[in-house]
């Protein structure tokens, strides 16, 4: 998994979910995000289904996560 730290659309606050990466500005966890589209979703529809979460947001993460796994492979 990646290092969210760096990724600007997600934040940890240990007052907040537990400490849990959440989209910036909400309560959504990012591995809801991952479960859903583990499941079938799509990412417009989770934007749909959690109001709040920003179709940038869900693209940064994704970016992310794309980079983290490119990283890991290179090593």
């Amino acid at each position: 998994m990646a290092d969210w730290a760096n990724c600007s659309a997600v934040e940890s606050n240990p007052l907040k979910m537990g400490g849990a990466w959440v989209f910036v500005g909400t309560r959504v966890r990012i591995d809801t995000l991952f479960n859903h589209l583990k499941a079938g979703a799509t990412i417009h529809e989770f934007v749909e289904w959690f109001p709040g979460v920003e179709l940038s947001q869900v693209e940064e993460v994704l970016q992310h996560e794309v980079e983290s796994l490119s990283r890991k492979i290179v090593a």
